[in-house]
């Protein structure tokens, strides 16, 4: 764990923190743009006006070339670039994976950014691709722990040490090597070798990888999720507890003329409208944009303009506890991004443990919502509630008759509770006036447990139309119903 990163406000497993550098404190969450030393689409020096406050570079790049290299160790990492903030530097395990090999050892890179002024060094990890045989996961995985133990006794000064967590898409893997790293100490835990699984849109494998390395590290461990770019899953990602991301994708995209949006991604070619505020889609028309001579500079810049505003989107979603929900919204762009959310609330109580218990409103987005923490975090505790004589259920508040102890609420998708509850978060849900068919089961099944929990209450149950479900025939066998 390091000592350098402050959680300044939660929401789900998602925060707004403060990591400390030698060259300045970052706010994250963020996207740290990757710069390629050759190819320079957008100048470093530039980056603060999308937003950027952290680079991330190759020093595999800058070591291989030795006019790079020698300005580099004579000038130092900022220099080169132009760029006075934080910069990341990545060790060459991206070529690693491309090319099976590279011309430097652990040691060299290591010592290498250490020189050069690096603000968090990567060692020269193993990154095992998704499926893959256990055993070259186990192998491989073996080999980058060592060389991340190696590392941890080479680097030194106010430089921080990233210790990558890798075991393909092995979970049991993924959480072991958290575990180990956690006891070696390092000070931000990327989480490498998930590109595969973004390229190929496995959303939902990516979820389980994500939650299985969280849960072998300490909760107030900084997260960088490798190769992770487009805005459209940010929010996703967040909400799952990682805290840095980097993009090519901004250059990667322009070069090829596409266009980003939080949504998805537009050819240009194939645009009539630019739907974007930025500076350069307020400047140019749709034909103006596909004909200009310098096309791919200015898809570039839109780019980062869009990442960087998603960025702050998922922030403000933090700071009013609203992140799930926007995560619900998000994860509507893709079918594939939908599968995610379902699998992510497939581990809601791991995310229960993480999500703050007080917040605003419960605003209902659909379905899923129905699997929130809030949700289940309610009905874990339904024996809280102690009843006793005669209990009237309704859809509204109402007086307390004479003939009952208690009137309690019923709103989907929680169930029954006191109506002195009704304004308090969760309860005061906003949702829809016909519920649908997942909300009432589960308000349903947390009501017949609460019949359940309380055997010698008389329960009457004032059921309104729009709450009609087949679980109706089950209550009818434990309560009155008008």
């Amino acid at each position: 764990m390091t000592s350098r990163f402050e959680i300044l406000h939660k929401d789900a497993a998602g925060r707004i923190g403060k990591l400390t550098t030698a060259h300045g404190v970052v706010e994250t969450p963020t996207v740290m743009p990757v710069i390629n030393p050759n190819i320079q689409t957008i100048k470093p020096s530039e980056m603060r006006d999308f937003g950027a406050q952290m680079l991330i570079t190759n020093s595999y790049i800058i070591y291989r070339k030795e006019e790079l290299r020698e300005k580099a160790l004579k000038d130092g990492l900022h220099s080169l670039l132009d760029f006075d903030g934080p910069i990341m530097t990545d060790s060459g395990s991206f070529q690693l994976s491309v090319y099976g090999e590279v011309e430097v050892s652990n040691e060299q890179i290591v010592e290498f950014q250490q020189k050069i002024g690096s603000d968090i060094i990567v060692p020269l990890d193993i990154p095992t691709p998704p499926n893959v045989t256990r055993e070259q996961a186990e192998a491989e995985l073996e080999t980058t722990v060592q060389r991340l133990k190696a590392a941890r006794e080479l680097a030194n000064g106010d430089m921080l040490l990233a210790g990558p967590v890798q075991g393909s898409s092995y979970l049991d893997l993924r959480e072991q090597c958290a575990h180990t790293l956690s006891e070696v100490g390092f000070d931000v835990y990327p989480f490498g070798a998930v590109v595969p699984l973004m390229e190929t849109y496995r959303y939902a494998d990516l979820v389980d990888v994500i939650i299985a390395a969280k849960k072998g590290l300490d909760p107030s461990a900084p997260v960088h999720l490798f190769g992770a770019g487009h805005p459209m899953m940010f929010a996703l990602a967040v909400s799952l507890g990682c805290d840095l991301f980097d993009s090519a994708a901004y250059a990667l995209y322009a070069k090829d003329r596409r266009y980003i949006t939080t949504t998805g991604t537009y050819h240009v070619d194939q645009l009539q409208y630019l739907p974007c505020s930025c500076p350069v889609c307020v400047s140019h028309t749709a034909e103006q944009l596909k004909k200009a001579s310098n096309c791919q500079d200015l898809l570039a810049r839109h780019n980062l303009y869009v990442t960087f505003e998603e960025i702050r989107h998922v922030k403000q979603s933090i700071k009013e506890g609203n992140l799930l929900e926007l995560v619900e919204q998000r994860c509507r762009a893709h079918p594939r991004l939908l599968s995610a959310l379902k699998q992510m609330y497939k581990s809601s109580y791991w995310l229960e443990q993480h999500d703050p218990a007080s917040k605003s409103t419960f605003f209902y987005c659909g379905p899923e919502s129905s699997k929130r923490p809030e949700v289940l975090r309610f009905s874990r505790r339904l024996g809280r509630f102690s009843l006793k004589g005669k209990a009237l259920i309704r859809a509204s508040p109402t007086r307390i008759d004479s003939e009952f102890d208690h009137v309690l609420i019923f709103r989907p998708p929680f169930g029954a509770f006191p109506q002195e509850l009704s304004e308090i978060y969760p309860f005061n849900t906003e949702s829809v006036h016909i519920p649908d068919y997942e909300s009432l089961e589960e308000a349903y099944m947390n009501f017949l447990e609460l019949i359940g929990l309380n055997p010698h209450v008389e329960f009457t149950f004032m059921i309104a139309e729009r709450f009609e479900h087949p679980l109706v025939e089950e209550l009818k066998q434990v309560a009155t119903i008008i």
